[in-house]
């Protein structure tokens, strides 16, 4: 624990009142001092700058031009609570509740995987099909979660019809949240699409995040993710791990419109079997994109060879 002028700057128990003096300088230096050695020093600052903004509403500009701000005894003790928590490698987004996606803010917890990056070149690259910008266009998000996917296609394709199902009632109760807080509407319907033969009905577009991380790969994820994120929503077994993509694909060719199209996201690993089982299925037209980082991390195929 490091001391300051003042004593012990995050104290595990009751505050002493002199905690009311503390400045944001001083806050921070005990912020990065308790983390170093746990996180690069970039994301420490990074950490410091979401929780200023969450718990004190100053943007990092504000954060810099501030130092001597002084804090309350209850905003001090939401950045020791907040401490504690990336301690044991929690995700900062868990701690704060919410993170962007498709510059839209969305609610996240336990029961949600934490939307990435890479699913956002997703999202756009089904926006840069402007065929499926007409009028009430149907659209399938197969496993939604935070309903990421879902919801940023409803924002930016105002005339379509969105749907989405997940098998966690818990993850719909968070989708239906996000939705409401983005001003969208999208069909939300709890699913195990592992057992299942039938779908609502015919779709535009089905899209799905689906779990393909397979368990030899654990030990390439970082603790925060093993830790904390749902497995259900990551792994797959080493033995069948395009378990979820057959079955979807196989749902696809009966739910997808003649013109229709089937997007995934998946394994960077697996493109070439992924490959093979769509055109075992009959599917076209396939197509493999590469993520920001250069790997394999998009496909898409349809049932027509004209479209």
């Amino acid at each position: 624990m490091r001391y300051g002028q003042h004593g012990p700057l995050f104290l595990s128990g009751t505050y002493a009142e002199n905690v009311i003096v503390l400045t944001l300088k001083k806050i921070k230096i005990d912020f990065t001092d308790t983390l170093k050695g746990l996180y690069p020093l970039e994301e420490i600052q990074s950490f410091f700058n979401i929780l200023s903004e969450k718990y004190l509403n100053l943007s990092r500009i504000e954060v810099a031009l501030n130092p001597d701000r002084t804090f309350s005894k209850t905003e001090a003790e939401k950045f020791r609570k907040a401490i504690s928590r990336l301690k044991k490698h929690e995700p900062i987004q868990y701690i704060i509740g919410e993170t962007e996606f498709y510059g839209l803010p969305f609610k996240v917890n336990k029961h949600t995987l934490i939307p990435r990056p890479e699913t956002e070149e997703l999202v756009e690259w089904i926006l840069d099909n402007s065929e499926f910008r007409i009028q009430d266009s149907e659209l399938l998000d197969i496993g939604t979660g935070t309903g990421c996917i879902a919801i940023s296609l409803a924002k930016n394709l105002a005339s379509a019809n969105v749907s989405a199902l997940d098998i966690s009632e818990e993850a719909l109760k968070i989708a239906s949240k996000n939705a409401e807080i983005n001003e969208v509407k999208v069909d939300l319907f709890q699913m195990d699409v592992l057992n299942t033969k039938t779908l609502p009905q015919q779709y535009d577009i089905i899209v799905s995040n689906p779990p393909y991380v397979r368990e030899l790969e654990k030990k390439q994820m970082q603790q925060n993710v093993l830790n904390y994120e749902p497995e259900s929503a990551l792994y797959v077994s080493n033995e069948d791990p395009l378990l979820f993509y057959r079955t979807i694909s196989r749902l696809a060719k009966r739910y997808l419109k003649s013109n229709g199209k089937l997007f995934f996201e998946i394994n960077e690993y697996l493109a070439d079997e992924l490959t093979e089982l769509l055109k075992s299925e009959d599917f076209k037209n396939i197509e493999v994109k590469k993520d920001i980082f250069g790997k394999n991390r998009m496909i898409k195929c349809n049932l027509n060879e004209s479209t």
